[in-house]
């Protein structure tokens, strides 16, 4: 005799055959072995669509898979808006940093309390153009990487959600991370100096460096490399990581250093009265008042040479114009020291003649021969000439300047 089915069973316990037939079904369903229940679990979506449907396979797995698709949706619109909030916040705190790091580098670069600032309003506005560059490419870098990190954050945790084991993930992806430290060890040393290098604001496009190997202008400037281009023309590719120093010969103001030689029978007094009144002139006119900032200083003796004695005078100038006023500097002092009747000095040589040594047989008459008299000469020895030979002089590379 075979047993009754469990529908059977589930239409004898009812009280009436004129119930719904839904619960009916439903009574089925909880009768049935769980090995053919497409809803184990007791789904809500997985129900409603064999409700629905009356497909098991399709209720199956839209109960399974459907719930994992809207978490994962849920994670990705959380990470989108998470970065977008980054960016804002990241946006704003760097700006406000930049500011203010910009306000307390012009009250320092200003001189006494009363006087104009050291920079002219072209010169703050180029300053202040680049305090936003440079808090936008901040701003951008710090940015990216945060974006980075939460959607990095967000793929794995969609994985762990739709059942993969991230655990072998994370351990493969550590060890390809080590390898790649180790076989990119230059080029992530590049990106991080990089990075400092713009976060510290070291140099920035159109400054005139000295990075050790090449110095030029600035014309590109990015996590891996610097790009300069030197007096020649030559386009150098600097890597970060191989720049241990940087002289930045153009940031904020320049300085023009002049160091003036002046023979030694110069009165030194009067030869710094004309630098000083030239140096003056120049800072007055309306053409070159724009590029010098502050009144020319002289220092004083900077040092004594072989053949002369040096000056030392100093101007504040805009950033990259000290070469141009160097050069116009020294056209005019030429003229001026010309009329001054102030002598730029030459290499000058002092020649001794002695009697001792000359060989009795020479034939050179007496006045030919000093006593140990010196007698300055030119830029070049002289030479006494006897009747047969020349005499042998001792040059005196080293000796006392001469006029």
């Amino acid at each position: 005799m075979n047993p009754p089915s469990p529908t059977s069973l589930v239409l004898a316990q009812s009280e009436s055959p004129s119930e719904g037939l839904g619960e009916v079904l439903e009574g089925a369903r909880e009768a049935l072995p769980t090995a053919q229940n497409p809803c184990p679990n007791d789904g809500a979506i997985c129900n409603w669509v064999l409700d629905q449907t009356d497909n098991g396979a399709l209720a199956s797995l839209l109960g399974e898979w459907l719930p994992k698709l809207v978490a994962v949706l849920l994670i990705f619109l959380a990470a989108a808006i998470l970065s977008r909030l980054a960016r804002r916040v990241i946006t704003r705190v760097v700006t406000r940093t930049a500011s203010e790091s910009h306000d307390a580098l012009r009250a320092i670069t200003r001189r006494a309390p009363g006087a104009q600032s050291g920079l002219t309003p072209e010169q703050q506005a180029a300053i202040d153009a680049r305090r936003v560059q440079r808090a936008e490419t901040i701003a951008s870098v710090v940015s990216s990487v945060a974006v980075f990190v939460i959607w990095l954050l967000a793929v794995f945790i969609a994985l762990s959600q739709v059942g993969l084991n991230i655990g072998p993930l994370l351990a493969g992806a550590g060890i390809v991370g080590v390898a790649l430290g180790f076989g990119a060890q230059s080029l992530v040393r590049d990106f991080l100096s990089g990075t400092f290098m713009i976060l510290e604001d070291q140099y920035g496009v159109g400054d005139i460096v000295d990075v050790g190997e090449a110095t030029g202008v600035v014309e590109a400037v990015t996590l891996r490399v610097t790009r300069l281009r030197d007096v020649e023309g030559t386009v150098w590719h600097v890597p970060n990581g191989e720049i241990t120093r940087v002289g930045n010969l153009s940031q904020l103001w320049s300085r023009s250093l002049l160091d003036i030689a002046v023979a030694y029978d110069t009165d030194l007094d009067f030869a710094g009265e004309v630098i000083t009144r030239v140096a003056n002139g120049m800072a007055e006119e309306a053409e070159w008042a724009e590029e010098i900032l502050e009144p020319p200083e002289l220092w004083g003796v900077q040092q004594f040479g072989a053949n002369e004695v040096v000056l030392r005078l100093v101007m504040k100038t805009r950033p990259a114009s000290q070469w141009k006023v160097n050069r116009e500097f020294r056209r005019r002092i030429k003229y001026a020291f010309d009329a001054e009747g102030i002598e730029i000095p030459f290499p000058q040589r002092t020649v001794w003649l002695r009697d001792e040594g000359v060989p009795a047989a020479a034939g050179i008459p007496d006045a030919a021969i000093g006593a140990g008299t010196a007698e300055p000469m030119g830029s070049g020895p002289r030479v006494q000439e006897g009747p047969d030979e020349d005499v042998p002089q001792d040059d005196a590379e080293d000796g006392e300047p001469g006029s």
